[in-house]
């Protein structure tokens, strides 16, 4: 008896942990640890009780929009799981897969939100962040719990894709630069739209696998209005822009060795672009190769940066 206890306890912090997403939160947290080193390398400042906090709250957010996806896309996640499951879409399959009762992810959803908030109040009022500080981590709440959730529900409406941008790129670059500093940069600006753009490509081709489980269920992202032919004339254009704002962040005063570590990231990018055009985003390996390089490059964008910006400035 007490075995099969232990077992089922196992078993749900296993799955709490698969729901979690762990791996996915690099993503976010590459370009918060960029904005540290930004405020460190420009103005000489860094706090690390204020970096940590922040950076837990950054996960919070994070955590809670995740758990949110998988409380509401349940049919979707199972949809797509039973037409075209990719490694990169389709959400953990924790609650789809029942291995989990829903409960966990909404309240899940709601402990991490509190966790959040309780952050935020600390950083501005006892760490004084900064006024921005509780703005900030609202319209970051914001963004991300109504991302999966009723009644604005951005993953169905054609802009959950930009708002995943500016979530994972502007903002936790310049929240980070901030709580440092009390201070805003524009060279913060420049640097943080090769991220936003490479980021809105990792969620634009995650929902190419989705496409069909997205009609069926009524989503209304921008695959499901385009179609997955015009799709990747989307991301082929946000790659693009991606690698003319990478020069201009050069211009404006990033260091030229963000650049050189960058090159291998950049290829990366081109073939993805190149591999669109072939079609072949058609085959269902190549398009689960194809969304994994996709978040190689958004990973390896700010990681040249931090490099640059640690080593250069």
């Amino acid at each position: 008896m007490g075995s099969s206890a232990a077992a089922y306890r196992g078993n749900t912090i296993k799955n709490i942990f698969i729901m979690s997403r762990p791996p996915f939160h690099i993503v976010g947290i590459m370009p918060f640890v960029l904005g540290t080193v930004m405020a460190h390398r420009i103005n000489g400042v860094f706090d690390l009780a204020v970096f940590l906090i922040a950076l837990f709250a950054v996960i919070m957010i994070m955590l809670l929009t995740y758990y949110n996806g998988e409380y509401y896309d349940v049919k979707e996640d199972r949809l797509a799981a039973a037409l075209d499951k990719n490694t990169f879409s389709g959400g953990s399959q924790v609650i789809a897969q029942n291995a989990l009762p829903k409960k966990y992810a909404r309240t899940g959803s709601f402990i991490a939100l509190g966790i959040a908030v309780a952050a935020g109040l600390l950083l501005q009022f006892y760490f004084k962040t900064g006024i921005w500080t509780i703005a900030f981590g609202v319209l970051g709440i914001f963004l991300g719990f109504f991302y999966s959730n009723p009644p604005f529900r951005w993953v169905s409406r054609g802009v959950g894709e930009i708002f995943i941008g500016f979530c994972y790129g502007w903002l936790p670059v310049t929240v980070a630069y901030y709580i440092q500093t009390q201070k805003f940069n524009p060279l913060v600006n420049w640097v943080t739209i090769p991220i936003a753009l490479t980021i809105f490509n990792v969620i634009l081709i995650n929902e190419f696998p989705d496409y069909t489980a997205d009609i069926q269920t009524g989503k209304r992202n921008i695959v499901v209005r385009l179609g997955v032919a015009k799709s990747r004339f989307i991301y082929i254009a946000s790659a693009i822009l991606t690698w003319v704002f990478f020069g201009v962040s050069i211009y404006r005063g990033a260091p030229l060795i963000s650049l050189y570590c960058a090159i291998p990231f950049l290829l990366i990018s081109v073939f993805t672009v190149l591999s669109l055009l072939r079609k072949n985003y058609m085959e269902h390996k190549k398009l689960e190769m194809l969304c994994g390089m996709t978040i190689v490059v958004n990973i390896g964008i700010s990681l040249a940066y931090i490099i640059g910006i640690a080593t250069g400035l």
